[in-house]
């Protein structure tokens, strides 16, 4: 009961502050995409279907009897403007049979824990556009996944529930080949941990650098979150590497993580960013 109190209120805490007009843009940006027409693939058997999910970090498939229907329409809007996610339609039996699909549903299958998410509406044939867009953005995890105000909700109801973030500023000139050895780490721990990105170069992400008793000074550092026990520690590194990152990881999950430090940092004064 404790444990889950501490993660409602961590996940409280991440996302009590609303948007600021710079984040809302940058959101609205990354899920409009460059505005190149794209189509959903046809998903005519099993054999296919698998292979169009294993191949993409995230994708959406609608099962439609009736490609004609409204919903099937709505579904179609969501293609254009989520560039970075892949799209199909089936209407085969055995697929729906496979993916214990009954009616007419939308579906959102993550490669990072390997979910599958059904979109839920109170009336399936006439979907609420705007629904179904939150739910897509909120809940398109990648194997490293930049953490905003949406896609937290996304990360904390997932079944992976240790975190690992990564705090860096974007705009830093080491940050580029930072990410390419995160992402490559991030492949280990796939289905263990999932992996964040968060910008410390923007303002309203200071509450994650406090809340794990961060200060400016000693980032980037990596920090790592088990919402179960509500256990957390941190690592300042001036260089992120795959070997640092799967040591901090490893560590972690044997149980080799500095408690002593943490009660001695609540006993002191916490330091405002």
């Amino acid at each position: 009961m404790e444990a889950a109190l501490s993660r409602c209120l961590f996940l409280l805490f991440l996302i009590t502050c609303e948007l600021s007009p710079d984040i809302a843009a940058e959101i609205q940006d990354s899920s409009d995409g460059p505005g190149v027409s794209q189509e959903p693939v046809w998903l005519t058997d099993v054999p296919a279907a698998m292979e169009f999910i294993a191949a993409a970090e995230v994708a959406v498939i609608g099962f439609f009897q009736d490609v004609e229907i409204p919903m099937a329409s709505v579904f179609h809007s969501m293609v254009q403007k989520f560039q970075d996610v892949a799209f199909g339609i089936s209407s085969d039996p055995e697929v729906w049979a496979h993916y214990n699909i009954t009616g007419n549903t939308i579906s959102l299958f993550r490669l990072v824990d390997n979910e599958q998410l059904d979109f839920e509406s109170e009336a399936p044939e006439s979907i609420d556009a705007t629904k179904l867009s939150r739910f897509i953005e909120i809940n398109s995890l990648r194997l490293v996944t930049e953490y905003n105000p949406v896609t937290v909700i996304g990360l904390f109801n997932s079944m992976i529930q240790i975190h690992l973030l990564l705090i860096m500023n974007k705009a830093s000139l080491e940050y580029e080949e930072s990410m390419l050895r995160y992402q490559e780490a991030a492949k280990l721990f796939q289905g263990k941990i999932l992996f964040i990105l968060v910008d410390s170069g923007v303002k309203e992400n200071g509450k994650v650098i406090s809340f794990f008793k961060l200060k400016e000074s000693q980032l980037p550092a990596l920090a790592i979150y088990q919402a179960v026990d509500d256990e957390w520690d941190t690592l300042p590194t001036a260089e992120v590497s795959v070997e640092r990152v799967q040591n901090f990881c490893d560590g972690f999950l044997e149980g080799k993580w500095p408690r002593e430090n943490h009660e001695s940092e609540e006993k002191t004064p916490k330091v405002e960013l």
